[in-house]
């Protein structure tokens, strides 16, 4: 049976999509849990960020497995490379399915050893897509933002690492240039009439997927709606071509 993580799993047949993580950027450990018992079996699988993993979170990442969810630790490592590699070997013990590192060539390559005997699959943070360009000009880079992702979703092929995060605008970029296993994670899914929030590059979750995205992470949409589970099943509903 394929991995729920595969871009080649099979698509479920109800308003459920493994392929949705729905971001759990929330104050406490207690509101996650809540919004996990409100959300039930319309999600499937979870990312866990900064705001929770320095309280618990990636203990509560093994809570979510133990229920059978997929779990994506974002951790965004970006350290030196035995910093990385030790760290990744650390995070491989928790059972998680996903885990984030920044795209830098070194700090791939060193978290794509840390992993190494387990099943954890590493993404590469490309250009965060709360960077628009004269954000990306401010930092000091002359590119654009897709070339600066392309160049990075290079280097992560060439590191060995399972995927990248990067926008819904790059998704058909970088699926032209990478092999079909090749995983790409968007942020900056928006259901039509979302607020953007402070997210700048962002499409809508069929259009990400029509793009080439094999998974997508929608936090606010979800997790802010006046129901939590009713806005899951449709954006859900919306990637299995229901609506």
């Amino acid at each position: 049976m394929s991995h729920p993580i595969s871009p080649s799993a099979p698509r479920p047949s109800k308003p459920s999509d493994p392929r949705l993580f729905v971001a759990l950027d929330l104050s406490s450990l207690d509101d996650a849990r809540a919004m996990v018992a409100t959300l039930g079996d319309a999600v499937q699988s979870y990312k866990i960020g900064l705001q929770l993993l320095p309280i618990g979170g990636a203990e509560f990442g093994q809570e979510l497995k133990a229920q059978g969810k997929n779990v994506f630790l974002d951790y965004k490592l970006h350290d030196i490379d035995a910093t990385v590699e030790k760290a990744t070997r650390s995070i491989s013990t928790l059972g998680a399915d996903l885990l984030t590192v920044h795209a830098r060539p070194d700090v791939m390559v060193a978290a794509n050893r840390g992993r190494e005997g387990s099943s954890l699959k590493v993404l590469g943070v490309t250009v965060l897509t709360s960077l628009d360009q004269k954000a990306l000009n401010d930092i000091g880079y002359n590119d654009n933002a897709e070339s600066l992702v392309m160049r990075r979703v290079e280097q992560a092929l060439k590191a060995g690492i399972d995927g990248v995060v990067a926008s819904p605008l790059e998704a058909a970029a970088i699926r032209a240039a990478v092999p079909d296993s090749f995983l790409v994670v968007t942020p900056g899914v928006r259901p039509k009439g979302s607020a953007k929030g402070d997210q700048k590059r962002i499409a809508t979750p069929a259009a990400a997927l029509a793009s080439g995205a094999t998974h997508l992470v929608v936090g606010r949409p979800i997790t802010q709606a006046d129901d939590p589970r009713k806005a899951a099943q449709m954006i859900c509903a919306e990637m299995l071509g229901q609506t």
